[in-house]
Order: C-alpha cells, then sequence, then structure tokens
C-alpha cells in the first residue's frame, strides 16, 4: 500500500477508526528533520507492505488533527492499534526505532488474530 499524504481529517479517521496498526507522521514542508524522517517512512512503507499504513499529516494544512493528537514539536510520529494512540514519538528518531515500535504493535496485533 502507498503512504499516504492527508489532504482531510475525516479521511485520516477512518483509516485509524479501521483498525490495524497505523503510523501517522505530523510534521510540515519547511521542518528539516521531518523532510529527513520522509524516506525513512518510504523504506518502513515498503518493508511492511499491508501490515501497517503510514500516514503523513502536514500540520499546517491540517491543524485541528495535529491539536486532537497533541502535537508540540515536529516531527512528532504516532503509531496507533485498533485507532488507539500506543507509542507518541517526538523528534527524529533512527529507523531503528521505528522498526521496534512497528515490530513490538503490529506482532501484537498479528498474534492476536
Amino acid at each position: 500500500m502507498a503512504m499516504i499524504i492527508a489532504d482531510n481529517a475525516g479521511a485520516v479517521r477512518e483509516q485509524l477508526q479501521a483498525g490495524g496498526t497505523v503510523l501517522v507522521d505530523y510534521g510540515a514542508s519547511w521542518c528539516p528533520p521531518c523532510r529527513t524522517l520522509l524516506p525513512i517512512l518510504e523504506e518502513l512503507n515498503a518493508e511492511y507492505g499491508d501490515d501497517v499504513r503510514i500516514i503523513k499529516v502536514d500540520c499546517d494544512e491540517l491543524p485541528e488533527l495535529a491539536s486532537e493528537a497533541g502535537v508540540m514539536s515536529m516531527p512528532t510520529v504516532i503509531v496507533y492499534s485498533g485507532g488507539q494512540p500506543v507509542e507518541k514519538l517526538v523528534g527524529l528518531r533512527p529507523k531503528s526505532v521505528y522498526q521496534g515500535v512497528l515490530n513490538k504493535v503490529a506482532g501484537a496485533v498479528r498474534s492476536n488474530h
């Protein structure tokens, strides 16, 4: 599945309510660490495929979503499972950190089926 670039809050809420594991990146186009994170997210998207949906939210375009998620600085990555936030990573982290969270969360989801 391709990475989703959010263009409206309703679509993001639908993705979260659909269940499964969803990684949402809250950032902005002018934010240098956010730009550094983009290729990492693209790699994760390729690696996890249909097991994890990855959504990019531009905080300048969708400030209500950023506010609902409690985003105070960028990038903020929140991993959701079953529509609920289970992990929040503030600031740029190494790819291995994101992989560890996704393995833990997506692995837990897979083992419940």
